[in-house]
């Protein structure tokens, strides 16, 4: 059975808005040799492998694309897989033929019954049983940060410290008042202006489990799966309250449902809602957040009170924030003196994103100096100024696309904090 059109067209809508994801690049890949393109797939999984040589998903989808286009390097891929795996990969199982025989499908508890045998289910729930530790694990990982990392953003800090940190920290009020505790928001703005920096913030302040979901975690070709791993995932968080499970890109998976027609990807829109409804258990202690730079492609149910009911606008950094991402990134590298008011003011209209990499440029030239002369040069003024210079704004595409929406769909008003930036900008 081939994936749905509908799933790949979304993951590969994601993969536009978010091209260094590699684990989203090798899924989509795993994809398009499914549904028998095989020269596709092979082309996004060597994006994947030239950063990432040993990405073991997209040597294995490699080996398999390979070997269908009589590709000579797919035995390499494949013993490459073999090798870092300790499993041979499909491209490698010769069948009697000798031709390459592709791993076996694991099929779907949403199948047909009558189809699929009873002892085949098992491997699904294990597959998913993986899949939930490897995000419980990585979650763990990563840096715990906080809202006092964050630079500027104060407006935003203090609507979250009033409808959900707070709260949390003073239980007894909150039951005196009848609040929950209990929430979704959407943050939605320019890419690289930190939604994604502030959601694991958020989890910081709380000492909660952050656990971003992504496509590749929820979207399956099987009929039902994507139900049943986003079901699992929201289980996962009731079980290790507090939690916050962050949707970035959320749009790619509550896409707006007149938009999907009768594409399968309408049933993960509706089991979303279900979730964030609390239908079957409750939602206390589950805080989800969802960001995306498209909030006119999310689904009008998925802004209604109970789910994404709060949101916040993400712009770039003004003066003062600015100054305190550039030290932020600037942190642990070599630094002397540096005048970051007068940075903080050449680099307006960058984002958080941007500012980051001014940063990286500033510091491959200091290494570059220090290479030179043999010992380490601090980063000054004039090189973060030149590294600043370099760096076009990334948000350009986003505002023209935007200023459309503002002016022509902005009849509920869901738009006007834009629009008023956007006057303000103008009027500069």
């Amino acid at each position: 059975m081939a994936p749905d059109p509908g799933v790949i067209s979304a993951i590969e809508a994601a993969v536009a808005s978010e091209p260094g994801n590699a684990g989203l690049r090798a899924h989509l890949a795993d994809l398009l040799v499914q549904a028998g393109r095989p020269d596709d797939a092979l082309e996004q999984a060597l994006v994947v492998l030239s950063g990432q040589p040993d990405h073991l998903e997209a040597l294995a989808v490699a080996a398999r694309a390979g070997a269908d286009l009589g590709d000579p390097r797919a035995a390499g891929w494949a013993r490459l897989h073999e090798s870092l795996s300790g499993a041979p990969s499909a491209a490698s199982d010769p069948g009697a033929d000798g031709t390459p025989t592709p791993a076996p499908a694991v099929p779907s508890a949403g199948d047909d019954i009558g189809a699929v045998p009873a002892d085949d289910v098992g491997p699904v729930d294990d597959d998913l049983d993986r899949l939930l530790n490897d995000i419980l694990a990585e979650a763990g990982v990563a840096e715990r940060i906080t809202l006092a990392d964050v630079g500027g953003l104060s407006d935003v800090k203090e609507r979250l410290e009033r409808s959900f940190l707070g709260p949390l920290r003073n239980p007894e009020l909150r039951r005196a008042y009848g609040a929950g505790l209990r929430g979704g928001l959407l943050l939605w703005g320019p890419p690289g202006c930190g939604k994604t920096f502030l959601a694991r913030a958020v989890a910081g302040e709380l000492g909660a489990q952050f656990v971003t979901v992504g496509l590749h975690q929820v979207l399956d070709m099987w009929l039902g799966n994507s139900e049943k791993q986003l079901h699992e995932l929201f289980d996962m968080a009731r079980r290790n309250t507090p939690c916050v499970l962050f949707f970035d890109e959320v749009d790619a998976i509550g896409h707006s449902r007149m938009d999907l027609g009768r594409s399968a990807a309408r049933n993960v829109v509706v089991q979303l809602l279900v979730e964030l409804d609390g239908v079957e258990r409750s939602n206390e202690g589950i805080f989800v957040i969802g960001a995306t730079n498209q909030p006119w492609d999310v689904d009008p149910a998925l802004r209604r009170p109970g789910r994404f009911d709060r949101t916040m606008l993400i712009l770039p950094p003004d003066a003062g924030a600015r100054a305190a991402i550039l030290r932020y990134h600037l942190r642990d590298r070599p630094v002397g003196a540096v005048d970051f008011d007068l940075l903080a003011r050449a680099s307006d209209g960058l984002s958080g994103a941007d500012l980051r990499l001014a940063c990286d440029e500033a510091a491959e030239s200091g290494l570059a100096e220090a290479i030179r002369t043999a010992k380490v040069e601090p980063i000054g003024t004039a090189q973060l100024q030149a590294a600043i210079a370099s760096v076009k704004p990334s948000t350009g595409p986003w505002f023209e696309s935007a200023r459309n929406h503002v002016r022509y769909a902005n009849a509920s008003g869901e738009y006007d904090e834009l629009a008023t930036y956007l006057r303000q900008r103008r009027n500069r």
